[in-house]
């Protein structure tokens, strides 16, 4: 067949370790033979974070408001032994993290579903996806170990200098634990837009929830600015495809996700979806059938697995052994990012290939063959097939040419 041809080019952002092996496995088998693939280029493995001093992360995300949609490549976020291990001048920052904050956008996470593996909660049919305010509160917290008595206070001096606002937090009798966090009403703002926005786009409900009861100040401000923007800005277009927004606390929230079928978004604030997507994720199976797409307030997209660089097998790699690493997730978001691409540039051949490249995936699994972290999770009627990482992409190779 005839390569698919593109107009306008993915951001094509590069990682680390074993992902970093797959990503190039995914393209020689499953991308290239059938797209001419057109990319911006930007390798985000460690040794170039280092070599430009974490600008080229600066420079992709830069290139994503560019062209409108991104893939990413797992990447290493150093720590103290990853400095050493580097030999790094510094402890570069997540890469995630600054794409996030130049784009000013929201992770949404959802479970890749497959016939076979059954999530934890017998009620769930359908994805639910996370959507995490990835900004400020406990994440961006100013703490202090309070030695002995003392007055704690919250204090706020405008611009000016002018004192506005003092109030008690604790008067400690006796050592203990101080923390003060914020968040930017200008930040709320995106954060809502961006879910409302992929509510849409998706067709699903959004549910949001917080504490609001008890925090009468900060959680009501996310409840009462996403509250003015639906009202404002999207509940026509949400009552015209039919879908609803629905606020409730989020201890109700807990017992209404345990209970439902799924096949929603459901937002949360930065702590409570960091829990709660890893609380899904495995109740839906498992970590590597997990997509993540960075979604920003005027609509650019970055989609990337959701898992980590998978540094255990990246060492089996590197001694020559046979590794059954699962590249689903890294898969489905090259596929999500050509969807996309092909959506806002009305490729239809290339939104089609993605579909079909999914459809192969699934029906590579549900026909018994997989990578061996899903063997133990499988239910089918087949019996399962554990096979290297390699072979799996050559089985899906040989389905969707199938189709196509």
């Amino acid at each position: 067949m005839e390569k698919i041809k593109m107009t306008t080019p993915l951001v094509e952002m590069d990682g680390d370790e074993m992902t970093r092996v797959l990503w190039q496995q995914i393209k020689d088998e499953l991308l290239l033979p059938y797209i001419d693939l057109k990319t911006e280029y930007y390798d985000l493995g460690l040794p170039e974070r280092e070599k430009t001093r974490d600008q080229v992360t600066i420079d992709s995300a830069e290139a994503t408001k560019k062209y409108g949609v991104a893939v990413k490549c797992a990447t290493i976020t150093p720590n103290a032994q990853r400095v050493e291990e580097y030999k790094l001048t510094e402890m570069w920052k997540s890469p995630n993290g600054t794409i996030r904050a130049i784009l000013d956008g929201t992770v949404f996470r959802a479970p890749i579903m497959v016939k076979g593996i059954s999530p934890v909660v017998k009620t769930w049919k359908e994805p639910i996806t996370i959507a995490r305010h990835a900004y400020g509160d406990v994440y961006k917290g100013t703490e202090y170990r309070v030695p002995g008595p003392g007055k704690a206070e919250l204090v706020f001096t405008d611009e000016s200098g002018k004192e506005q606002f003092r109030q008690t937090v604790y008067d400690f009798e006796c050592a203990g634990v101080l923390q003060g966090q914020y968040n930017k009403d200008s930040s709320i703002s995106s954060f809502a837009r961006s879910c409302f926005q992929y509510a849409i786009d998706t067709k699903q409900d959004l549910w949001f929830a917080t504490k609001d009861t008890i925090s009468k100040k900060y959680d009501h401000t996310f409840k009462d600015i996403f509250q003015e923007i639906y009202d404002a800005e999207y509940k026509a277009k949400f009552e015209e495809l039919g879908i609803t927004y629905f606020y409730t606390l989020i201890d109700d929230a807990v017992a209404r996700v345990v209970r439902s079928k799924g096949g929603f978004i459901w937002a949360c604030k930065n702590y409570d979806g960091d829990v709660m997507s890893d609380m899904v994720s495995t109740a839906f199976g498992s970590l590597a059938m997990m997509t993540s797409v960075l979604v920003s307030p005027d609509g650019k997209y970055e989609y990337e697995a959701a898992h980590g660089t998978v540094t255990r097998h990246y060492y089996k790699y590197l001694k020559g052994e046979e590794t059954s690493t699962n590249p689903v997730a890294t898969l489905f978001a090259w596929s999500g990012a050509l969807r996309k691409r092909g959506e806002l540039d009305g490729n239809a051949d290339l939104m089609t290939f993605a579909d079909k490249l999914e459809a192969a995936t699934i029906a590579t699994i549900e026909g018994g063959v997989m990578t061996k972290d899903l063997v133990g999770l499988w239910e089918g009627e087949t019996p399962a097939k554990g096979v290297t990482s390699l072979e799996f992409l050559r089985a899906i190779k040989a389905n969707l040419e199938k189709s196509l």
